[in-house]
């Protein structure tokens, strides 16, 4: 097959399940630099990235029998190895929480240097979605999400109790969510 074709979501699958290597290959092609993007937002490491997206890809063609179609889309089981794995190597390196803290505005937007990442991630509308939040929800998302936060952890840094964390979380998501749902009718 050519390097213009193009598969299903199922073909995909599929292949990943047969251990086809072409398909593999353009599982890689296609979706690693939107992964690099989201390791690069949680560990702010570009260094570290590259071998982080290189367990990622290694997770996804060892565990693909895992995957449950039922369950999400094929994107999303990536999207969420891809996330945990870099959270998990993020702790293992034991950063401290103030490294793990910045202002969401300081990481997105980098005028200094290429944004190729930056606009794959945006191509999946995560900038425009995110957008519909207030700064304080979109902080609470970075810290949670991109930064692996415990809700203990940012109630300590925000310094407010525990339950408004968990009450501004379950906020922010539940709009999320109804924005996601009125794009998609």
């Amino acid at each position: 097959m050519d390097s213009s074709s193009t598969y299903t979501e199922q073909e995909l699958v599929d292949g990943l399940r047969s251990r086809n290597q072409k398909i593999f290959s353009y599982l890689y092609d296609q979706y690693s630099s939107t992964l690099y993007g989201v390791v690069v937002k949680v560990l702010n490491d570009r260094a570290l990235a590259g071998d982080v997206l290189q367990d990622v890809f290694l997770k996804i063609w060892k565990n693909i029998d895992q995957y449950d179609e039922e369950r999400g889309r094929l994107f999303t089981w990536m999207l969420n190895i891809c996330r945990n794995t870099a959270i998990d190597v993020l702790r293992s390196k034991s950063h401290k929480l103030d490294q793990k803290i910045q202002n969401i505005t300081d990481d997105v937007h980098v005028k200094n240097e290429p944004l190729v990442v930056h606009m794959q991630v945006d191509h999946l509308g995560f900038s425009k979605v995110l957008e519909h939040l207030s700064k304080d929800q979109r902080n609470l998302i970075d810290l949670a999400y991109y930064k692996g936060c415990t809700q203990e952890e940012i109630a300590r840094v925000l310094d407010i109790p525990l339950g408004t964390v968990k009450t501004r979380m379950r906020t922010a998501l539940n709009q999320l969510k109804q924005f996601v749902k009125n794009i998609d009718k």
